[in-house]
């Protein structure tokens, strides 16, 4: 059942006729096919609806326009979308940056993109770059909001500049806590002040709220996040990419399922049961054997374990990732941290761009479980103070 009180950014815009105000507008939309209404119904197919010639083209995102494309430098063309036959330009290959010179024809800048809430999750990277040349441009640009399936909870560590990639080109947490359009509204604060941009804020929204509370349908932002658990984990689990773990690409659940064929189940399910008690954690693992079908061990009989979730609230993916992969690397020699090309970095490794923090890297083994918490909460209370100032939605405690 749907939950009737909540209007995303689309909606809002369709019911209260925003799309008025740019009856003249030359537009384009940045958008993919997880982007739809209460009715499933696909944003660009509205935008047609109401613009007709007057949209001139779509951009989309890593995965492509109808998020099939697999990860890590796996282009999506240009191409024309099936049901209008509208120009289709992808940010995620061709170009990672939109083309000035075709932002130069229109006047306004819709996006409508699902975000699932954690940093190295490159929709928020583009979006980063779509707003730098509009900002150049004097283009609008108008986001029409929709929730962060994660909540408003915020989890480091918080990246640093010499990590910088397309994972991460800015100083957000792992876990940020923020909508799309309060994302925009900081990268507004702090890099581009004079952009012209507007939020189609959603209506009866509460931040602390995960995305299963609303009872809308979980579409695929992307092709390895099948269900809102896999998302869920993700902000930890993702880690497991700088890595030789298979972190279940390949399986029907990635992210809620890890290994390799050197792991010894037997000896590995004691680590983890005496490391993450079900009362603090509120979470089990289920032993098991897989094969990939593709990425990492692809083909090869590899023994694991399924993470199964009791308790959103207790449990902490950043964290329990980091844990995991300490415990691994100490039981087990073949356990790496491989040096290859990762979402357009050649030089560093997977596994520091994804952690993004020098000191934590640095002392990975040393590291204690409260010396890990801290790593993760260094700057984080500063973090929470800036983006306070642009929040657009609260909790209902806050509402009284």
């Amino acid at each position: 059942m749907v939950d009737p009180s909540l209007k995303i950014g689309i909606e809002v815009f369709l019911e209260k006729e925003i799309y008025q105000k740019y009856s003249k507008a030359k537009v384009c939309l940045f958008t993919h096919q997880p982007a739809v209404d209460r009715n499933l119904t696909l944003s660009f197919a509205h935008f047609y609806n109401l613009f007709g010639n007057r949209l001139l083209f779509l951009l989309s995102p890593q995965h492509g326009l109808f998020s099939e494309k697999q990860a890590n430098m796996i282009p999506s063309p240009d191409e024309r979308e099936p049901f209008f036959g509208l120009s289709v330009y992808s940010l995620y290959g061709p170009r990672l940056a939109p083309d000035p010179e075709l932002l130069k024809k229109i006047d306004v800048l819709f996006v409508d993109l699902v975000d699932v809430g954690c940093r190295v999750y490159t929709y928020i990277w583009s979006l980063y770059l779509v707003l730098k040349v509009c900002h150049e441009l004097g283009k609008e640009v108008v986001i029409l909001d929709r929730p962060n399936p994660l909540g408003e909870k915020v989890e480091g560590p918080l990246l640093e500049r010499e990590y910088y990639s397309f994972i991460g080109l800015d100083k957000l947490p792992m876990r940020h806590g923020l909508t799309i359009g309060e994302i925009a509204l900081l990268f507004q604060r702090r890099h581009f002040p004079d952009l012209d941009l507007q939020i189609v804020k959603m209506e009866n929204y509460f931040s602390d709220r995960l995305f299963p509370a609303y009872g809308r349908p979980w579409i695929m932002p992307s092709p390895n996040l099948p269900i809102f658990e896999c998302a869920f984990v993700y902000p930890g689990m993702v880690l497991l990419e700088g890595t030789n773990l298979s972190e279940g690409r390949g399986t029907t659940l990635p992210f809620l399922i890890f290994g390799a064929p050197y792991i010894d189940i037997k000896v590995l399910s004691e680590a983890l049961y005496e490391e993450f008690p079900f009362e603090e954690w509120g979470i089990k693992f289920r032993p098991l054997a897989f094969e990939p079908t593709f990425d990492k061990w692809m083909g090869v009989r590899c023994f694991g374990f399924q993470i199964h979730l009791f308790n959103y609230e207790r449990f902490r993916p950043v964290l329990f990732a980091l844990r995991l992969l300490q415990i691994i690397k100490d039981l087990y020699k073949d356990f790496e941290f491989p040096q290859q090309p990762y979402e357009f970095e050649t030089v560093k490794k997977p596994i520091e761009i994804l952690v993004g923090k020098k000191s934590l890297l640095e002392k990975f083994d040393r590291l204690s479980h409260l010396e890990l918490e801290r790593e993760l909460s260094e700057g984080i209370e500063e973090y929470l103070r800036e983006t306070a100032e642009i929040r657009l939605y609260s909790s209902p405690h806050q509402n009284g």
